[in-house]
């Protein structure tokens, strides 16, 4: 009995509050980067209002890649150790795919009823095809979290087959750097008509990503390291964050549009060198915060707002999945308005505000309430677990 009690306790690791607090952080900057795009789509084309909002686009596109880094920082921390893949995938693919479709369909059905999905004899051919390829919805994410859960197990040989972690981040850094130049450089001026959907539609291919996860796995491993390292330097990658987010707006519409003639969408691509940069500082500076957050929730803040932070954090996922329907209840609200683009502009927080409450409410209420918390992986109870109690045999009172 001593034995595995020493076992129990050497196995159990202090609970990481700034991890709740980036992955809030983090999908609250995806809402509102999403929420833009929103309310860029409701203002007319020219103006200084869309183009003021349009200019400031690329300041929020960090989330993104923060989530990844998140994703790798997170698996590391629970399955690094843990070679039971079995069970790994199990758990991963069970909490995401069953969501996954099921959102799929949700969202399907609604915009069908609403005159702007498919037609009835469509229908069937129109979810396999956003399935497939998570092309609605902002399901691409989805894709991506799937493709890291199968790959995970090779990262984790990696690793551990490295002897030289630092090395290996530096080396992942280089390959990103080489990967977004051939993007920005290349791919955005082919004719891709003829390659395969998962290298033509870049966007869902984990590998574009592979930085934000080999460093958010790096990040797990050498933790104390790292911090020590951001406390060290904060003053400059903070001051180097804020230069380069500011700097995006120069970046472009003088780099991009002025000097290398893109158009906007290509100017706006998230894979960029420029952007790699930017994001690993904001992501760094985010990780910081976090911990200033961890060392506040531990000596003055009040405990319930510690404790809607650390909700927040266990439904970002589900966040992430319905907010298709509150930014289409955004959408469809800007376009009873008949403001000018100035005004739109000045609606914009109060728009972000509602979808965030509205994506929260949603995302807490599946959590709360049985049997909906399966719709965002934290299912309340288990079919099979039921089955179980039931071959359970029963022994007479004594």
């Amino acid at each position: 009995m001593e034995t595995i009690t020493k076992t129990a306790v050497k196995k159990k690791r202090p609970y990481l509050y700034e991890v709740d607090f980036m992955r809030l952080f983090f999908i609250c900057g995806v809402l509102f980067n999403h929420s833009i795009n929103v309310v860029l789509d409701a203002m007319s084309t020219s103006g200084w209002a869309s183009t003021t909002l349009s200019d400031v686009r690329l300041m929020f596109h960090y989330s993104r890649n923060g989530f990844l880094f998140m994703s790798g920082l997170v698996l590391a921390m629970n399955y690094y150790k843990r070679h039971e893949w079995g069970r790994f995938y199990k758990k991963r693919f069970g909490g995401s795919l069953g969501p996954y479709l099921a959102w799929n369909l949700i969202f399907l059905i609604l915009y069908t009823s609403l005159g702007g999905g498919s037609t009835g004899q469509s229908f069937a051919l129109t979810y396999l095809d956003d399935i497939v390829h998570g092309g609605h919805y902002y399901m691409y994410y989805m894709l991506l979290v799937m493709q890291l859960y199968l790959i995970f197990p090779g990262i984790v040989w990696l690793f551990q087959h490295s002897h030289h972690h630092l090395r290996l981040l530096g080396i992942s850094f280089v390959v990103q750097l080489a990967i977004d130049a051939w993007i920005k450089f290349q791919l955005e001026y082919l004719n891709l008509a003829g390659w395969p959907y998962w290298f033509r539609h870049f966007n869902i291919n984990i590998f574009v990503y592979e930085f934000y996860i080999i460093f958010g796995v790096y990040t797990a491993l050498h933790y104390r390291e790292v911090s020590t390292f951001i406390d060290r330097h904060i003053k400059v990658i903070a001051a180097s964050a804020l230069a380069l987010c500011l700097g995006t707006v120069a970046y472009l519409r003088w780099w991009n549009m002025g000097v290398l003639h893109m158009s906007y969408d290509f100017a706006t691509s998230p894979h960029q060198p420029y952007m790699q940069v930017f994001d690993a500082m904001m992501i760094v500076t985010v990780f910081w915060l976090g911990q200033r957050y961890a060392k506040w929730r531990a000596g003055s803040l009040p405990p319930e707002l510690a404790q809607n932070v650390k909700t927040g954090a266990k439904i970002s996922f589900g966040m992430y999945l319905n907010q298709s329907f509150c930014l289409y209840l955004l959408g469809r609200f800007l376009g009873t308005l008949k403001v000018n683009d100035g005004t739109l502009l000045a609606i914009l927080p109060v728009g972000y505000g509602v979808v965030l409450t509205l994506s929260l409410s949603v995302a807490y209420f599946c959590y709360r309430v049985a049997p909906f918390g399966w719709l965002i992986g934290r299912p309340q109870w288990h079919p099979w677990q039921w089955l179980a109690t039931l071959r359970q045999p029963i022994h007479a009172e004594k």
